[in-house]
């Protein structure tokens, strides 16, 4: 069952990658991912509560590795979509003042209910010490004033801080999505050391043809070993090459639908290449 449950984690980010290839905004995109993630902790929940744990080892990996990065993701973009539902225009004043005040929130949870906490530093920390007391089932000491969340978790699948773990993870998500909402369109928080060295670099093709890169690089990983997302790499080649790429969802899902040759741009490249190779034969 260990092997299976690992494995959960690659599965979830091939998914991701599925979904963001297919949707042509973030409303739709986070709704597909949450209702999997929703599903996918469902069927994990039944499998748990019918098999077990091999031992304690199984049963402390579960609840602090294996699970809060399941529950976190689905915390995370249940919140987008929240967030991109709620949000009033499409641009402008209001749009920026809007998701700045869902960061400056966020930073105040954080303040207020997950920096200073003990645990926070234990977990943070590394430490193992305790996890047979934070990641057991029938472990929690009442008596440490938990959160009065406690009592609406279902404790034959929760140890209470598994869901600890999972709104920490949750955050730092929230918090790199809505810095690139509010930093998209500020390039000075972005600057480059030496600006003057790169002035004269500008994209001279079509944007769809970079949109058609961008996304190549991120489904192969070959950026940050596929550890970022397809925006935070669109926001790079905009502030590199100051060519804002817009709804890339979007442009990408017309992109699958072209005739002919659905990677034009890249086709192109590879010719390119081959035929400069030649020259030097």
């Amino acid at each position: 069952m260990k092997s299976s449950l690992n494995n959960i984690l690659i599965e979830i980010k091939e998914y991701e990658k599925k979904v963001s290839s297919e949707t042509t905004n973030v409303i739709d995109e986070s709704y597909r991912i949450a209702t999997y993630l929703r599903e996918l902790l469902n069927t994990i929940k039944k499998k748990i509560l019918k098999d077990g744990f091999q031992d304690d080892k199984e049963e402390i990996n579960f609840f602090r590795n294996i699970k809060p990065q399941v529950l976190g993701k689905l915390i995370y973009y249940n919140k987008v979509f929240r967030i991109e539902t709620s949000c009033p225009v499409n641009n402008g004043k209001m749009y920026h003042s809007f998701f700045l005040n869902e960061l400056e929130e966020l930073k105040q949870e954080y303040k207020e209910h997950i920096c200073n906490s003990d645990f926070y530093r234990y977990y943070r920390s590394r430490r193992t010490d305790r996890d047979c007391e934070y990641f057991m089932l029938g472990k929690i000491n009442y008596h440490n004033g938990l959160n009065s969340f406690v009592f609406e978790l279902d404790l034959s699948f929760s140890t209470y801080y598994d869901y600890k773990i999972a709104r920490i993870l949750a955050n730092e998500l929230l918090y790199t999505y809505l810095l690139e909402k509010t930093n998209s369109d500020k390039k000075t928080d972005f600057i480059l050391q030496n600006p003057e060295s790169v002035k004269d670099i500008f994209w001279t093709d079509s944007k769809n043809a970079l949109i058609e890169l961008t996304y190549a690089l991120y489904v192969s990983g070959a950026i940050s070993h596929g550890k970022i997302g397809i925006r935070k790499i669109s926001l790079a080649f905009h502030i590199l090459f100051r060519t804002p790429l817009g709804d890339i969802h979007h442009a990408f899902h017309r992109m699958k639908e072209r005739t002919g040759s659905r990677t034009v741009f890249l086709d192109k490249l590879k010719l390119a290449l081959e035929e400069y190779m030649d020259k030097d034969l």
